[in-house]
């Protein structure tokens, strides 16, 4: 579960199956919620969220340079601040030794906090790539700076990498993507309601901006921002919407050199991966044949002079932040104030402390979880998803719906995922890569072709089951369907969102509840195509897939009725998150039940019984102030609910969460007994 950026929540765990939470790490006062949190003026059967996190939403406004602020940007905020710190220790210490991973760390914070040089130098870093696009004279030049450009990361008409196979999940293969798109997703290109014409006008409008930043005048911007309009909104044209590229099977087309020809027959690919500077290529997924056609024919409607405006726009476009203060904050007009209604630019340093963790991730994490992770917490961790699988065991065994031959491979599947806790076993090696503390420019493209080139030597060579997909600071945590894998990095696993002196229900409602959500990930909408060894593969019978899609409509159709700042939710577009949060509180309960057995029953705390922390430990969760443009942008691209229905939602399904706050049938948190949802 993707928590929009944010995965899950707080993790670090138990002492023995279904057993007591022991003590890790500082935390606050052993309760693990606070009475100011909650709005008493709401009552917990008529808006759950807001009752439980109304005090908090009062006394937390969004600063003036987020969108958003929750329980995870406080959190996010926090590790921001001890990654500041070592970066900028790193920095001053000049006697580290000349190509160990803290001068790399140290030169590249200090390259990017230069803004006086970085301002001086303008466009100059960048002269030889715009000339590169500047003197295309044929198709053959047009698909050389694209693959040109793509060694730096810069999406232009399409993306490429490594991927595995979906139905041979032993093998990395090649997997070219729809992309080359400036606007959040390609139904903002078509959409008729005055606010999508809105964002459409102000983007053409920073487009031309930005060409006058980079010496254009006026007239000329404005021509070259409307010809890359028409090529994005050509290929936004044959772009999968965001709910059609959920189906795993739509998106797996293997093809080789061949039919790559007859696909493309003016792009050359083998010409494309010489300049790409990949080997091994062999056979590659085309994710979306039908977009490749549409860039194909676009390549001969389109003049030259118009796609190396495009392709300028992109290079811009995707090194903006890290160059000039124009460029800086022309990108934050449109896609901070326009896009996601942010009034202030988040501090240089933050912005340079993002850029570290994302450009040599591996290394300043390994200066991070010396400071802030531990083996205790680790194994306490460990101990935590080992109770929570037992109980989506026991689920799985009682479910009436299911038949034993699918239950057996149900059974297999979650006997066979891996869990990652913390951080990787093995660091990526960072020594070929050049830092120095010239044009900051420079250094995150050197970084983001030295990513490229270790991602394309994938190609061909075995699964590496041992690397993350997200860096050990994130606040986040995640499930791979193909490698049938958990991972909660470190920067998580932390309070508030595990508090060791707190009592186990709000433990089991808040971290427990998260590892159940990135379990069931795995027998959701898209991960329950996936099979224990993370192949594309059915291995469901006909009538229990049947069965299965029947509960996850329910849940399609409930999410559907939300609506959020005026914007309705799309239930097909946040269908796995929802059946993850359903299911991830569903097997949480169970197991906190199961820790009470053959113990007294829990004192009430603050007047809240047991069962009343553990919801409110899954609500406090998701506390949330949101800017109504953010909240309006999320609901067409983001595939988790809004935060109120992570908690409402599935909530309301469940008689547990009814008996706990004593909600009478035709409560708001009710749901009819022909309405409620129920999966696992």
């Amino acid at each position: 579960m993707n928590a929009r950026r944010r995965v899950g929540a707080a993790l670090v765990a138990a002492a023995a199956a279904f057993g007591s939470v022991a003590p890790t790490m500082a935390a606050g006062d052993g309760r693990g919620f606070d009475t100011a949190n909650l709005d008493a003026a709401c009552k917990p059967c008529d808006d759950f969220y807001t009752y439980a996190n109304g005090g908090w939403m009062k006394r937390n406004p969004i600063p003036g340079e987020q969108a958003s602020w929750g329980a995870f940007d406080k959190l996010a905020d926090n590790n921001q601040n001890q990654l500041k710190q070592i970066l900028e220790n790193a920095a001053a210490n000049a006697s580290s030794r000349q190509g160990s991973i803290e001068r790399k760390l140290g030169d590249f914070f200090a390259s990017g906090m230069d803004m006086a040089r970085i301002d001086a130098s303008g466009l100059t870093p960048l002269g030889a790539d715009l000339v590169r696009i500047d003197t295309i004279r044929t198709v053959s030049d047009l698909n050389s700076v694209v693959a040109y450009l793509h060694r730096y990361g810069i999406d232009a008409m399409f993306a490429f990498g490594s991927t595995q196979d979906a139905k041979d999940t032993t093998s990395v293969i090649g997997e070219a993507r729809q992309g080359g798109l400036g606007l959040p997703e390609r139904d903002y290109y078509f959409k008729d309601d005055d606010r999508t014409r809105t964002i459409r006008a102000e983007y053409e409008k920073h487009v031309a901006r930005v060409f006058v930043l980079a010496g254009d005048d006026a007239p000329r911007a404005a021509a070259r921002a409307k010809a890359v309009l028409a090529i994005e909104t050509s290929l936004a044209e044959m772009s999968m919407t965001a709910v059609e590229m959920r189906d795993p099977n739509a998106l797996y087309h293997k093809m080789d050199e061949r039919a790559l020809a007859a696909l493309t027959p003016r792009f050359s690919w083998p010409d494309y991966f010489k300049g790409l500077g990949a080997k091994r290529i062999g056979d590659i997924n085309v994710a979306q044949p039908e977009f490749f056609r549409q860039m194909d024919r676009q390549i001969a409607a389109v003049s030259l002079d118009d796609w190396k405006s495009y392709l300028r726009w992109r290079l811009l476009d995707a090194l903006a932040p890290y160059l000039s203060t124009g460029f800086v904050e022309e990108g934050f007009n449109f896609n901070g104030r326009t896009l996601q209604g942010t009034p202030q630019l988040r501090p240089l340093w933050k912005r340079r402390v993002s850029a570290t963790d994302n450009f040599l991730g591996d290394a300043l994490a390994q200066l991070y979880v010396a400071k802030a992770f531990t083996p205790e917490a680790k194994a306490r961790a460990l101990a935590m998803v080992k109770n929570l699988k037992a109980a989506m065991r026991e689920r799985l065994a009682a479910l009436d719906w299911m038949s034993d031959a699918t239950r057996q491979q149900a059974y297999a599947k979650l006997d066979a995922i891996v869990d990652k806790i913390g951080y990787p076993d093995k660091w990526k090696d960072y020594s070929s890569l050049r830092i120095d503390r010239g044009p900051f420019v420079l250094n995150v493209m050197r970084a983001t072709e030295f990513a490229t080139a270790r991602d394309l030597a994938k190609i061909g060579r075995p699964v590496d089951r041992h690397e993350w997909g997200m860096t050990a600071p994130t606040v986040n945590a995640y499930y791979n369907p193909l490698l049938n894998e958990i991972a909660f990095p470190a920067g998580i696993l932390q309070p508030p969102f595990f508090d060791p002196l707190a009592d186990d229900a709000v433990n089991y409602g808040g971290i427990g509840a998260v590892i159940g959500h990135e379990l069931t990930h795995g027998f959701d909408d898209e991960g329950g195509q996936f099979d224990a060894k993370g192949n594309l593969r059915n291995w469901w019978t006909e009538a229990d897939r049947k069965n299965f899609t029947d509960r996850a409509k329910c849940v399609s159709d409930q999410f559907s009725g939300y609506t959020i700042e005026g914007s309705r939710v799309k239930g097909d577009l946040v269908l796995g998150e929802s059946i993850a949060d359903l299911g991830g509180v569903t097997i949480a309960f169970l197991a906190f039940q199961k820790s009470l057995a053959g113990k007294p029953r829990p004192a009430d705390i603050d007047g809240l019984s047991a069962e009343q922390r553990f919801f409110l430990g899954w609500a406090q969760v998701w506390a949330e102030n949101s800017r109504s443009e953010y909240s309006k942008l999320l609901v067409d691209t983001d595939p988790h609910p809004p935060s109120k229905y992570r908690v409402n939602g599935p909530l309301s399904n469940l008689p547990a969460f009814a008996k706990a706050f004593g909600c009478k049938a035709g409560s708001a948190m009710v749901r009819a007994d022909a309405a409620r949802c129920s999966i696992w």
